[in-house]
């Protein structure tokens, strides 16, 4: 039988020390096709680029790893590593691992992300997907204390997959980790989001930052919880995104 063939991406570049750190921990379960942004690309959410030409360059190629850099979002690298355009890549991903995020993407963040974006896109070509995040934005984060955690969900993805349209998000804090939980989304919100600026030429801008806030602090089922008491937290997101309770009452 064929060895899976692992797709590998993120939102941080191929450059990045956390697609690095993926590609190291996807080789012994198969073949990896890494297809990542050029830049960094977070904050993409499923961004498609629909203005201008996709650009890619083979970066790598050595058994078993094959490195292609893309100029698109990371939703963009998934879609064209399914399209079987690039050359010699003659079969579909068996699986998506997206990251190894340079930051959170718990709460609400899921649904800006980047990573997640590139998860969600995964499951929508049906085939399990995962998005994986370390709570530290550091260039130069130390990802070793996740990789134990993160192989075993990745066995146990290979072995047990996910029901169609469902994948799972990924998210680590730092420091010593307890082990894995099984999380709902913690409901937050950001506020304050714009800092107001000049540019040197006397132009008004604005930076954008802010403060977030978690909605339930308390609840000990949510991964901003799990984080917070050093826990790794798997939240299952589906891509169906109908409210089914307001659907038997919504009337017109």
């Amino acid at each position: 039988m064929k060895r899976p063939l692992i797709l590998v991406t993120n939102d941080d570049s191929v450059y990045s020390k956390g697609v690095s750190e993926l590609i190291n921990l996807a080789r012994p379960f198969g073949d990896v096709l890494v297809v990542a942004p050029d830049r960094a690309r977070s904050a993409q959410s499923s961004a498609l680029t629909v203005t201008r030409p996709l650009l890619y360059e083979e970066l790598r190629r050595e058994e078993g790893v094959r490195v292609i850099s893309c100029t698109g979002t990371p939703t963009d690298c998934v879609k064209l590593a399914f399209s079987l355009q690039l050359p010699e890549v003659n079969r579909k991903p068996d699986i998506v691992l997206s990251g190894i995020n340079h930051g959170a993407n718990s709460s609400i963040n899921v649904i800006y992300s980047g990573t997640m974006g590139a998860a969600i896109e995964g499951a929508l070509h049906r085939v399990p997907s995962i998005g994986f995040s370390l709570c530290d934005h550091s260039p130069q984060a130390d990802f070793s204390h996740t990789l134990p955690f993160f192989r075993e969900i990745i066995e146990y993805v290979l072995e047990q997959k996910l029901p169609q349209g469902v994948c799972l998000n990924v998210n680590a804090p730092m420091g010593a980790i307890k082990g894995i939980k099984v999380c709902r989304q913690a409901p937050g919100l950001w506020s304050n989001e714009f800092m107001a600026s000049q540019t040197p030429f006397k132009r008004n801008c604005f930076w954008l930052t802010g403060s977030f806030t978690n909605e339930e602090p308390q609840a000990m089922d949510t991964d901003e919880w799990a984080l917070s008491n050093g826990y790794i937290s798997v939240q299952p997101v589906q891509t169906d995104l109908t409210d089914y309770k307001l659907l038997t009452t919504l009337k017109f």
